[in-house]
């Protein structure tokens, strides 16, 4: 579910030398290798949750922050990262983010203590987001030709939903044969390989020298803003909402998030020039992507703890369960969005997919704690073909307006709100969901009952963010004229 950012494309002072076309497959196969090992760190820790809450003991809160650490940073350094990469060049800010997120992910499986666990996801996301910032960027500047481009973006999507389907059923399969552990251990053969090939392929660009300037200031409010936001909302099953912990923290949270505002406002080289929001188109776009991301990022935890916590399933059989919604997502996504887009318009095409996506989590609001699988849960993973409707949509709204010099900052900033809605989802979801939970185990009701409600109150929640979604985009983003495709969108959507 990663929506990679673009950099703007080199300036004279940050040339590109010409590859061979052997050269650029290569590299192309390097940046798909580096963002799939990413992105299947993102699914593959979600059906061994459970496993690691048992083995370090994490509280159910608690275990939020082992998706949490690793999206507040991934999120908040995204902007940052691709900015240095500008400044330094993109190949050094690749390959330094995928050896960090190489060696992070040993020491993330290596942890025996929630607190190093968590420790070893931000330092995975600070590597996920230097690699992430600049791949597609680089990817863009050696397919230059539009019928190249179009092939060569359609293998780095492929990648991502291809990291998405194997990541849940590796992770199940690995945690019931090894441990949990071996999640982690996985992507060091990945990353290794990654690196050995990309030092060769990549091509050297020198950048623009960090004379030109980064808001270093900027990304320390938005980071701190971001993770004490986050941390508010997880603790406010400890504390309530109408504390003064939660009140407190909450409208520190919005100070610092206020002062990035304003510092990009006034700063000579500002991380997120303001501009960019003045499209409505733009700024409509990432808000429906914020509801929906934050809605149906927690699909994936809470689910998974469903099944294995209610139902009683294994790892490797809740991979599989939660398989068919990847293969959904990845076929509709790749086979028939861009003809769709094309026909409708992205408009329309994001509107049916958010249409099934409330279907998904109304479903699930009413799933049972005697489950059967074919009739109850099936359904919801095919309706979730949803998401292979929206997002590609979602994405050429959020990049329409954009000029030739914003493309890659459109791009950036709409991978940003793609992670923040992550963290603020996964984050709030769950905590209701432990804190409805915990009423009904003090109600007498037995755990599996406990479990099953506490969990449809987070579905009801996220339908709630889904339906404003909608309502969003159908007041605030502009019907588009459909318009046929041509030859290298026709190329691109049959790859």
């Amino acid at each position: 579910m990663h929506a990679p950012s673009a950099r703007p494309a080199p300036t004279p002072s940050s040339t590109t030398p010409a590859l061979t076309t052997r050269s650029r497959r290569l590299a192309l196969g390097v940046i798909a290798t580096g963002m799939l090992m990413i992105i299947l760190d993102g699914s593959i820790v979600t059906v061994a949750m459970p496993a690691i809450q048992n083995d370090l003991g994490f509280t159910p809160a608690g275990l939020s922050w082992v998706v949490n650490a690793y999206l507040i940073a991934f999120g908040s350094l995204l902007l940052l990262a691709g900015r240095l990469g500008d400044l330094l060049g993109r190949k050094r800010m690749f390959l330094a983010g995928t050896a960090a997120f190489t060696v992070a992910s040993l020491l993330a499986g290596l942890a025996t203590t929630p607190a190093l666990l968590i420790a070893a996801r931000f330092l995975q996301g600070i590597g996920g987001a230097m690699a992430s910032a600049v791949g597609l960027g680089i990817l863009v500047t050696l397919f230059t030709e539009p019928r190249e481009r179009a092939r060569a973006i359609a293998v780095f999507s492929f990648t991502g939903a291809a990291g998405a389907s194997i990541g849940q059923v590796l992770g199940g399969v690995l945690t019931d044969a090894l441990s949990w552990h071996w999640i982690f251990f996985i992507n060091l053969p990945i990353g290794l390989a990654a690196l050995a090939v990309a030092v060769a392929v990549l091509p050297t660009d020198r950048g623009l020298g960090l004379r030109a300037g980064a808001d270093v200031i900027g990304a320390v409010l938005v980071t701190a803003g971001l993770m004490l936001a986050i941390y508010t909302v997880v603790k406010v099953e400890d504390h309530g909402w109408a504390s003064a912990h939660t009140l407190g923290l909450g409208a520190a949270a919005a100070v610092l998030l206020g002062a990035f505002i304003a510092r990009q406002a006034g700063a000579g080289t500002p991380l997120l020039p303001l501009r960019i929001l003045r499209s409505r188109t733009v700024a409509g776009a990432n808000l429906v992507q914020l509801l929906m991301v934050a809605a149906l990022f927690s699909f994936q935890i809470l689910v998974a703890l469903y099944l294995q916590k209610v139902l009683g399933y294994g790892s490797a059989r809740t991979g599989l369960a939660m398989l068919p919604a990847a293969a959904v997502i990845g076929m509709v996504s790749l086979g028939i969005s861009a003809r769709l887009n094309a026909r409708f318009g992205e408009r329309r095409v994001l509107l049916a997919g958010l249409v099934l996506l409330v279907g998904v989590l109304g479903l699930l609001a009413r799933v049972p704690v005697h489950a059967h699988y074919l009739t109850d849960l099936l359904p919801v993973m095919l309706l979730a073909a949803g998401f292979g409707l929206a997002l590609p949509a979602l994405t050429s709204l959020g990049m329409s307006d954009a000029k030739a010099d914003d493309a890659g900052l459109a791009s950036g900033l709409f991978n940003t709100t793609q992670k923040i809605g992550m963290a603020v989802g996964i984050a709030l979801l769950s905590t209701l969901a432990a804190s409805r939970t915990d009423e009904l185990l003090a109600e007498g009701q037995s755990g599996a009952a406990a479990l099953t409600g506490g969990y449809h109150l987070a579905f009801m929640v996220g339908a709630g963010f889904l339906v404003a979604a909608f309502l969003v985009a159908l007041a605030v983003l502009r019907p588009q004229r459909p318009k046929p495709l041509t030859t290298p969108e026709r190329d691109a959507a049959t790859v």
